[in-house]
């Protein structure tokens, strides 16, 4: 072989320093690429979490489900035939709205001689006062009822535009204060994590808590656990084919009414 022409040499050096530079490209191109398929882990690690919360749940004994009229005309007599030891349905919702199913739930466990409670929806829009008159003139007495609830959290347009941390914690503690004085009883708070993170622990921590987390038991002293919204049971034929589910951090009775 004779020697090579310093055309040869160069462009050998060239294609050398190409391949360097796309090199250098490749793996700066690659970065981004890497940052997005880890988050992309992390993310269907986290919606995949929700299993945990169901293997957590198992530790505690009694059980229960909350219901509104999503669930439509609820069959009784199939759905207490569940492993179910409590249930919760709605009654009222701000100053004025009765849930539509409520007379029907209320009279149908009332005769099968169940333990279960009533909840009323929190409305940043009305008067914690006149909430407070609803509830009460609907539910009537609960001798033998399970504590009333109160809940709070994020609905329509507060979920993009939050109300003030000050104005929520002065009308819910009106409301609170009101049912407390009519049953005789401390009322039980229910939220989500992140509402509550933000408006009402520290503030609120001599009410029984009824806290949502589908992901895992939540770090706080409460009495009520919601760890699931896809609990699919005989007897639940609404639009919503699934229930919420809890479990319950004390002894039942403990909060039943005298």
């Amino acid at each position: 072989m004779g020697k090579k022409s310093i055309d040869e040499i160069t462009t050998k050096i060239n294609i050398n320093e190409t391949i360097k530079n796309n090199k250098k490209h490749y793996h700066k191109a690659k970065m981004p690429l890497i940052i997005c398929g880890s988050l992309f882990i992390i993310a269907l690690i986290i919606i995949n979490f929700k299993p945990f919360a169901k293997i957590q749940s198992k530790n505690y004994s009694v059980r229960g489900i909350d219901v509104s009229h999503h669930q439509g005309d609820v069959n009784w007599k199939q759905v207490l035939e569940e492993d179910i030891d409590f249930v919760y349905i709605k009654a009222t919702e701000g100053s004025s709205y009765v849930d539509e199913c409520f007379e029907k739930n209320k009279e149908a466990l009332s005769s099968e001689r169940f333990a279960f409670g009533m909840y009323h929806f929190f409305s940043f829009d009305s008067s914690p006062k006149k909430q407070a008159k609803h509830f009460i003139k609907t539910v009537g007495d609960l001798k033998g009822h399970l504590v009333p609830v109160v809940d709070v959290e994020y609905y329509g347009k507060y979920q993009k535009n939050p109300p003030k941390k000050e104005e929520v914690r002065k009308t819910v503690q009106t409301m609170l204060d009101l049912l407390e004085e009519e049953y005789n009883v401390k009322p039980m708070i229910y939220s989500t994590t992140p509402f509550y993170n933000k408006y009402l622990n520290g503030k609120f921590d001599d009410y029984p808590l009824w806290i949502r987390n589908v992901y895992f038991k939540p770090p706080y002293d409460w009495t009520i656990w919601q760890y699931t919204d896809h609990l699919k049971l005989d007897g639940i034929n609404g639009k919503e084919k699934y229930v919420d589910c809890n479990v319950f951090n004390d002894r039942l009775e403990r909060y039943i009414i005298k």
